[in-house]
């Protein structure tokens, strides 16, 4: 595979091409996109790929010895010595064919080759593939600018997947419609001298956690982090067995969400079924790690810059600071993200919003100049992030996740929002140790997410307000005594149907709505079929029920005598009263944090 044809299939730069090392007698990946001299050294970025001898036969029938280069072009011991270098000298990159002449011809006066595309600006080398990765933290964001099979199979090689079944819905991903990955971070104590932080022989439960859920339109994302210790129901999950059957594990109801994870063998798959019952958002993939993550992730990236407002020293984290900004990383860091007895009120609510500060720099790190325009910096990331990582089979390989890094690094910094599940003290607990879910709060904003609002103001989200579909949501309404539906379930709630005319007559007025029990199938969005001639009752319904736009769908020919409108509720629906679209704004009292600002942890 040469360079040439790298950059037409994969889109990287052709301008990285594998050169002899008359050192090692292998070819190494060139990635400096200079036009030096060709005599210079070349630093390899990557694995070393083997030359492959073939014997070929010459004109007069003898056997000979040829050598496939790592462009996957012949060539003969004659061929081998015309054009060297100096002796001990990585000899330069060969030029691609041209009309200017033949393939290797260089341009008169230049060390530039013939046909070879121009360097690429800084604002370019940001286009390349991103490798989104997680950390026990949550996840992080690692440049991957490295081309190749042998690479992709060198980071293949690292990765560990699950199979997880139907929990996710999809293969890879979807390019036209939002992306949810759940970030799994686990207390599991395996590797160097991680054993000392206590819980030896734990399994590993779902210690952080955050969905990170990416907007259809690639304009913004939110990251919602989901406490360990609130309190909520586990529903049965399928587990794959190594002899590849599958064990249905029975849910158990209230116990704390890290119990959705190890615990009675359950998987990241059982994770991924809580996190959907919590919040109604269907999760495509998942990314888990260990302690290890933090560690070589913040090494590998040359350290995490922080802000402390106060100096800190937590005797069961280890971490001893200073008041200021500092850059940590290896074990420093792995404290910082542990410790919980340093800021705000010591809960487990306050390390999430330091572990959120923390990801937020890595971030900004991540895509900076110096990060992304490294190819040594980048490799090393993307190395140690896929060792780190264990992925669901859908994503399980470096050039899928690769496929789905360029998705995630669409989203501009300033539109990633983190928040944090709402949740309120247990009150069934002397000892505040545990929590449980602010419905009140909750529901609108699991409902934006639903809806793909954004947390942050961007211009697609004001087209969006402003587009054919809402304008079907103005005009006159009709009096709730006058609205005629008739109402099946095609949701996921039981019985829907009739808890929903039931709360539209006592709590609405609308006395003629009718249940008709399930629709003939289930689907995904809650639908409002109407005559023309009921636009008025239609508006009238969306707005009691908080409709979108989206889902009144208008017929060709007028209702006639007491004909009704059809609400098939769809998976969107979550209870009678709950709006089935969320607000356009944040509730108040939403935790929130900017993943392009630094802020000092207090």
């Amino acid at each position: 595979m040469d360079a040439q044809s790298r950059g037409r299939a994969d889109e990287f730069d052709p301008a990285d091409q594998w050169v002899l090392n008359p050192h090692t007698g292998d070819y190494e990946l060139r990635l400096n996109h200079s036009g030096g001299d060709s005599a210079g050294t070349s630093q390899p970025s990557a694995p070393r790929i083997p030359r492959r001898r073939e014997p070929v036969r010459d004109g007069d029938g003898e056997r000979r010895t040829t050598t496939r280069d790592g462009g996957g072009e012949r060539r003969g011991p004659a061929r081998d010595k015309q054009g060297s270098g100096p002796r001990g000298a990585v000899p330069g990159q060969r030029g691609r064919r041209s009309t200017n002449g033949p393939r290797g011809q260089e341009r008169s006066g230049h060390g530039e080759t013939a046909g070879r595309r121009s360097r690429k600006a800084p604002k370019a080398r940001r286009k390349k593939a991103l490798l989104w990765t997680g950390g026990t933290m949550a996840f992080v964001l690692v440049g991957l600018s490295v081309a190749g099979y042998a690479l992709y199979q060198h980071f293949n090689g690292n990765l560990n997947t699950v199979d997880v079944g139907s929990a996710g819905n999809k293969n890879v991903f979807d390019n036209n419609a939002p992306v949810n990955i759940l970030i799994i971070g686990t207390d599991k104590r395996t590797g160097k001298g991680n054993e000392g932080y206590g819980d030896k022989g734990s399994v590993g439960h779902a210690d952080t956690n955050i969905l990170f859920h990416v907007s259809k339109d690639r304009t913004n994302a939110t990251a919602l982090s989901i406490p360990r210790d609130m309190i909520t129901d586990i529903p049965d999950c399928k587990a794959k067995q190594p002899d590849g059957s599958e064990k249905v594990i029975p849910g158990t109801p209230n116990v704390r969400f890290n119990e959705s994870l190890g615990q009675e063998g359950r998987n990241p798959g059982c994770t991924m079924e809580t996190v959907k019952a919590i919040t109604g958002l269907q999760v495509d993939h998942f990314m888990m790690v260990d302690f290890n993550a933090v560690k070589e992730l913040s090494t590998a990236v040359g350290g995490v810059e922080i802000c402390l407002a106060k100096p800190v020293k937590d005797k069961d984290s280890h971490l001893d600071l200073p008041a200021g900004e500092h850059r940590i990383q290896g074990e420093q860091a792995l404290a910082f993200v542990r410790t919980r007895h340093s800021f705000g009120n010591e809960s487990d609510l306050d390390r999430i919003k330091v572990q959120q500060q923390f990801i937020a720099s890595m971030i900004r790190q991540m895509q900076s100049d110096d990060t992304l325009t490294s190819p040594t910096k980048l490799f090393k990331l993307a190395d140690a992030a896929t060792k780190a990582l264990t992925v669901d089979t859908g994503i399980g390989t470096g050039k899928k996740l690769a496929s789905l890094a360029q998705e995630l690094a669409k989203v501009n910094t300033k539109n990633i929002t983190f928040t944090t599940v709402p949740v309120l003290d247990n009150p069934a607990e002397k000892i505040r140790a545990t929590v449980v879910l602010n419905t009140a709060k909750a529901d609108p904003l699991f409902a934006m997410m639903r809806e793909d609002t954004s947390l942050t103001e961007v211009k697609a989200q004001k087209k969006k307000a402003k587009s054919k579909q809402d304008a079907l949501l103005k005009g006159p309404k009709a009096a709730a005594a006058d609205v005629r539906v008739d109402v099946y379930n095609g949701g996921e709630v039981d019985g829907g149907a009739q808890k929903t005319v039931v709360w539209l007559q006592n709590n609405e007025g609308v006395l003629k709505s009718t249940n008709k029990a399930n629709a003939p199938a289930k689907i995904k969005k809650t639908t409002l079929e109407y005559a023309p001639n009921q636009a008025d009752q239609a508006r009238a319904l969306a707005a009691m029920m908080g409709l979108p736009g989206s889902a009144l769908k208008k017929g060709t020919t007028d209702a006639e005598g007491l004909q009704a409108m059809v609400l098939t509720l769809g998976a969107d629906f979550k209870g009678a009263g709950i709006p089935v679209t969320g607000p356009a704004k944040v509730p108040d009292g939403i935790q929130q944090a900017n993943a392009d600002k630094a802020e000092c942890a207090k």
